[in-house]
């Protein structure tokens, strides 16, 4: 019943019979996270340096109502220029696929549609999480529910700065989702290398996260594992300097109205402008990063 709504992609396919190690890639960050045309060229770069680290990278979007597990250089380049692509998470999965539309999929749908496929690893740039006032606007990404229910790791530069960091923690926590640094102590703050808060636990090496990995699942602890990469040195952003921007980014989309899932595209092409462009260098470092640690841990995952 369920492979009537997946189309796996040769690639992937062939990968899957002689038992390879498979990485999820998600479409948000193609469609709606970053510029054509930096969009392609980083989405195949990402691509190459899975293969170079001996895993099959498998980008997950929804098109013409189905999940694709692996996509085509045409399907790429349709996800980067067209205007009719939903930003699809949990919620949307359900009509997007009924109503046979097209959809980038965010943190959350990539962790469901990996899950589906069979996929352990997941490499993107940053999780969502709970936005700033969320207190009183309940405004709290889908991504953590699904990092509390869905097992899948997920590799990431920690939380987007654009989020209340430690609430996003504190939630983390409630749902037992332990937040695993690599190479670090302190928790990744997207374009920074570190935070106020301390991860969970720290990793130095591929081997070691997928025995955490494999350990929580066989052990029956249903959810997700976040591994948090820091940024490389050499593009990280100075913490004072992205602060800055943030605040006046969120102050702008506070006078605007802009609410719901249209917060983060609209936080991240401000901090773009504010910065010059010096933020979308650094996230396209990071994603590149993030990939080379996610190859490694699902190689040493499928062994």
């Amino acid at each position: 019943m369920l492979e009537k709504y997946l189309e796996y992609s040769a690639e992937v396919l062939e990968a899957k019979k002689a038992g390879k190690a498979i990485v999820a890639l998600e479409s948000t960050i193609i469609s709606h996270g970053m510029p054509y045309p930096q969009n392609v060229e980083t989405a195949k770069e990402v691509e190459d340096i899975i293969r170079q680290g001996g895993a099959i990278p498998a980008t997950i979007a929804i098109l013409d109502g189905k999940i694709k597990i692996g996509i085509s250089d045409e399907e790429l380049e349709f996800l980067a220029t067209s205007n009719d692509i939903e930003k699809a998470s949990r919620r949307d999965l359900p009509y997007l696929i009924a109503t046979k539309k097209n959809g980038a999929t965010t943190v959350a749908a990539t962790m469901i549609c990996a899950e589906l496929a069979g996929i352990e690893v997941f490499v993107t740039g940053g999780i969502g999480g709970v936005h700033r006032e969320a207190e009183t606007t309940m405004d709290i990404s889908a991504d953590l529910q699904e990092l509390a229910k869905t097992n899948v790791a997920v590799v990431c530069a920690g939380a987007k700065s654009i989020l209340d960091i430690g609430l996003t923690m504190e939630y983390l926590e409630t749902n037992g989702v332990p937040v695993v640094g690599y190479e670090t102590d302190k928790l990744p703050a997207f374009y920074t290398r570190s935070s106020e808060f301390d991860v969970n636990f720290r990793v130095d090496d591929a081997t070691t996260a997928a025995d955490l990995i494999r350990t929580k699942w066989e052990l029956g602890l249903n959810g997700g594992v976040v591994i948090a990469n820091p940024i490389p040195e050499e593009h990280a952003l100075e913490e004072a300097f992205i602060t800055n921007v943030i605040e006046t980014a969120l102050k702008e989309a506070k006078e605007n109205n802009i609410a719901g899932k249209n917060v983060t595209p609209f936080l991240l092409g401000k901090v773009k402008e504010l910065t010059e462009g010096t933020s979308l260098t650094a996230n396209i470092a990071l994603v590149k990063h993030n990939a080379v640690v996610g190859a490694g841990i699902a190689v040493k995952l499928q062994k």
